[in-house]
């Protein structure tokens, strides 16, 4: 049995950037940290004593006999991209929220990836899962995401993560002192706004004819330079809040379904009660918002928010990794019999909920009626 830990993200700033369609013809830039709330991935060979040869758990349960009948797209894009033979038995959990603009799901993907090429006795690098991941949510799944979230689950920390119009990138973690680190942890705050949105559909309303936006991505690329140099230089963090606040204003104008009247809303609240910046994370339109605000006006804030989820935050420096390794009995031989088994029907001759109404319950036991 393996289980992997990949971390959730918070991205400050050049999302938009990171989407191949921007990034193949102009370059792309971003800035973001991994944060300690996780996607948990829990797999291992599924023994064949079962009508069933795929065991998958996550908000549904999902019992199949090969990997074509897989609902979930990427559960069965992973495995079949790393050539899965063998049933498998896969279990998620998550700290947060899907929809939710924490990059769920692409650490879902790293995730799977991850658990999976280890419980094959491959351990992938850090690049090797990014890319990988990219890949199946991109080419294979054809999803309108970017590629910031795959790389930022893999690697962990606080990154500058620089895409090139090859389609290659390079991470650069930012080396602050623990002190700075700190107090820039220390300013972060995440609200949930309870509105579920699904990231492509926002995403697609600004990458379709994505050169028309160019002077609002270029802009955004910049920001990233600007925050860079805020937090090595040690000015005062005021200024990364304001240009958060800056990023905000120009991010809403790449498209109408990146903000609404609800979330300006709340984000008013927000710089009312102390915020200097903030944003809606992931492509907008609902989700966590983060809120940039000094330590001395956390409790105030929260107290204006106090009908939304607050979720308490620090940053992780670790990315996906794997944290169970148990072996367990090998049934390889019988699995690959089992795999060509023509079984025959499986029958229940007492389904559940249907109980047999001529049956008074004189065979049970006067004992095992008492009530306990």
């Amino acid at each position: 049995m393996i289980i992997t830990r990949t971390p959730f993200r918070i991205s400050f700033f050049g999302g938009g950037t990171d989407y191949p369609e921007w990034y193949l013809r102009n370059g792309g830039s971003t800035l973001s940290t991994t944060i300690d709330k996780y996607c948990y991935l829990t797999v291992r060979y599924l023994p064949p004593f079962h009508e069933y040869r795929f065991c998958i758990v996550y908000r549904q349960i999902e019992l199949c006999s090969g990997v074509s009948q897989i609902e979930h797209p990427a559960v069965r894009a992973v495995i079949q991209h790393l050539g899965a033979e063998r049933g498998l038995e896969m279990h998620y959990f998550g700290d947060l929220p899907a929809r939710s603009g924490m990059g769920t799901s692409s650490a879902f993907t790293v995730g799977l990836l991850h658990a999976i090429s280890a419980l094959y006795g491959q351990m992938k690098s850090k690049e090797q899962l990014a890319r990988e991941a990219i890949y199946l949510e991109q080419d294979v799944l054809q999803e309108v995401v970017g590629s910031q979230d795959q790389v930022s689950a893999a690697f962990g920390g606080l990154n500058h993560i620089s895409f090139r119009r090859d389609g290659t990138f390079d991470v650069q973690p930012l080396p602050l002192s623990r002190d700075r680190l700190e107090e820039l942890n220390s300013h972060l705050m995440l609200f949930y706004t309870g509105i579920k949105r699904t990231a492509a559909k926002v995403a697609q309303t600004y990458v379709t004819g994505i050169e028309q936006k160019r002077p609002h991505l270029e802009r955004m690329q910049e920001f990233v330079q600007e925050a860079i140099s805020i937090l090595t230089s040690g000015e005062d963090l005021s200024r990364f809040g304001q240009l958060l606040h800056d990023a905000w204003q120009v991010k809403r104008g790449l498209s109408s379904s990146i903000s609404n009247s609800q979330v300006d809303d709340m984000y008013s609240v927000a710089r009312k009660h102390g915020a200097i910046g903030g944003k809606l994370l992931g492509a907008g339109g609902g989700g966590f918002m983060l809120v940039f605000a000094p330590p001395e006006r956390h409790a105030e804030l929260r107290e204006a928010f106090s009908d939304l989820i607050y979720v308490p935050v620090r940053m992780d420096f670790e990315g996906s990794r794997v944290v169970y390794f148990q072996p367990e009995q090998d049934y390889a031989e019988l699995d690959l019999t089992r795999c060509h088994q023509q079984l025959r029907p499986m029958l229940d001759s007492d389904p559940i909920g249907f109980p047999d109404p001529n049956d008074d319950g004189s065979h049970i036991s006067p004992a095992a009626k008492k009530p306990r």
